[in-house]
């Protein structure tokens, strides 16, 4: 499985960026795919989880109303589209999948077997 995350970059305070996760390796229907991200000096938290049909969705708090999560799975491919950026969505951006048999989502770190690299977001005041 790999799983390729882009679209990071530096962006103003109220602008946005769509990140996407592009995965290989896996059957994709049979995967719940999640956002993670990690600032520095900060342990890895949730940002948005989708289930296999896309029906099931978790946002973090801190992104609610901000930040929306999608999959295209004819294309294989997660995103992330994130609006009204605030400088403390500066972060290293993961993607991450995990096989599943129901269509649930998943909310902590260990859940996930597969992990992206990331992807920087750096957003400036």
């Amino acid at each position: 499985v790999q799983l390729q995350a882009s679209g990071g970059g530096l962006v103003q305070a109220g602008g946005s960026l769509r990140l996407s996760c592009a995965a290989s390796g896996l059957t994709f229907t049979k995967y719940v795919m999640g956002w993670f991200r990690q600032a520095p000096g900060k342990e890895r938290e949730l940002v948005a989880t989708i289930s296999w049909s896309g029906v099931s969705i978790h946002y973090a708090d801190s992104v609610m109303g901000r930040f929306a999560v999608s999959r295209d799975n004819a294309k294989n491919t997660l995103y992330l589209l994130m609006n009204s950026l605030k400088p403390e969505d500066t972060a290293v951006y993961y993607c991450a999948a995990n096989p599943t048999t129901w269509d649930n989502v998943l909310i902590t770190t260990n859940q996930y077997a597969y992990w992206g690299r990331g992807t920087l977001v750096t957003v400036s005041s």
